[in-house]
């Protein structure tokens, strides 16, 4: 999950006309990839990452900006005409299962061995369907929980490693101050889905069931926290949350690693720490977020495409993203390459991994969204019974998988 401005180069017509003048003759000196990235991003990519590849293998990358969803359209054209122009892609994790369903990425189980033994079980698992693996681990992204250390030590607090302290640490800061300092992701949109993922799985609970024990009790523990919870929380997504934690008007809150650099680095408050996050009922679980790597069906050059995937999967090139961009990555001992202040910070991503599982690839995806945010719009913030609510969404999402 992650946002981000186009970079210069289009999509669209534009985007299919580019492709389409990759002459014969000059396919064979150039490696066609599209990522989905930001301008300092590509900015990077360009500058320090593909230049050392180019001039090994004397090729050229010819790279394209696409969106997920766009390279899905783009991937699925080309193979109906029989017409693969493209060699390799990096994909959001969300976005998987239609490239396989539809027969437009390679099995890349023969190239398992790239992967080294370290690695994470589900930033793995991920690119797995029915015991193949399809997509090899390359951005791995998972939240971690950032919290204001001065604020937790005038209290008396630490950082609550349970849902009971969670409660506790919210109910705390509510009464001393008059006004909640804890948040969590309440803008019901894909945020708040991520949120409701790492309760309801920590609890033993099957998000895409959603009446099961596990989610019943995850939703009545939701609505115990919220009123505690800061008015910032129908506001806190992504972005913003970033800004509530930097200028102290939310103490807690749970965001994706490059809040590292945007509350310490940017805004300076060195103050502001991070770690794992708690536990449920039953176990810790975090949501996997980031993208992978895959090889389209009929690359035109597939073996350069593995070399190049091995590239961007090698220790050189992790450490560049990390240190340049600060992206986490599969490989836990580079956590110890960063800058000293940040050191504890990517320790904390490294512990998050461990507990971090997949979000299941559904065609059904945006009713599971719908039915996951308007249960908890019902539940936590209107006072909806639990069971009669969950039950209803969870017909909804029968009748959209057997659909």
């Amino acid at each position: 999950m992650r946002k981000h401005s186009l970079a210069c180069i289009g999509l669209g017509s534009f985007f299919i006309l580019m492709l389409a003048l990759i002459t014969p003759a000059l396919a064979a000196e150039q490696l066609t990839v599209i990522m989905g990235l930001g301008e300092v991003e590509w900015q990077v990519m360009r500058e320090q990452i593909f230049p050392p590849f180019e001039a090994q293998y004397q090729v050229k990358i010819q790279a394209f900006q696409a969106e997920a969803s766009d390279t899905i359209k783009k991937l699925e054209a080309m193979h109906r005409a029989r017409k693969m122009r493209v060699d390799l892609i990096t994909q959001d994790n969300m976005q998987l299962a239609p490239l396989v369903e539809k027969g437009l990425v390679e099995d890349l189980s023969a190239y398992r061995s790239f992967i080294p033994p370290e690695t994470a079980a589900g930033i793995v698992r991920v690119g797995e369907f029915d015991g193949r693996l399809y997509f090899m681990p390359y951005r791995p992204n998972v939240e971690i929980t950032f919290y204001n250390e001065p604020k937790f030590r005038e209290y008396g607090l630490t950082p609550p490693e349970t849902w009971e302290e969670l409660l506790q640490v919210a109910r705390t800061f509510y009464e001393r101050e008059g006004v909640g300092r804890v948040a969590i992701k309440g803008t019901l949109d894909a945020n708040t889905t991520t949120q409701l993922f790492d309760f309801i799985r920590s609890a033993g609970g099957d998000p895409l069931v959603l009446n099961d024990a596990g989610s019943i009790e995850a939703f009545q523990f939701l609505r115990r926290l919220y009123p505690y919870l800061s008015p910032e929380t129908k506001k806190a997504n992504w972005n913003t949350m970033n800004k509530y934690l930097a200028n102290e008007s939310v103490y807690l809150g749970q965001n994706w690693p490059f809040g590292i650099h945007v509350i310490v680095r940017q805004a300076g408050k060195k103050e502001i720490k991070a770690y794992h996050g708690w536990r449920g009922p039953v176990k810790e679980s975090h949501v996997l977020g980031g993208e992978v790597i895959g090889i389209p069906k009929g690359a035109p050059h597939r073996e350069l495409a593995i070399k190049f995937m091995q590239y961007l999967m090698s220790p050189t090139v992790q450490k560049k993203l990390l240190q340049h961009l600060g992206w986490p990555s599969f490989r836990p001992h580079l956590s110890a390459e960063v800058a000293d202040w940040q050191r504890p910070y990517y320790e904390a991503v490294n512990q998050a991994l461990a507990h971090a599982e997949p979000r299941p690839n559904v065609s059904y995806w945006a009713t599971v969204e719908k039915a996951l945010n308007n249960a908890f719009r019902e539940i936590v913030m209107e006072g909806a019974p639990v069971k009669p609510t969950l039950d209803r969404y969870h017909q909804m999402l029968e009748r959209a998988k057997k659909r």
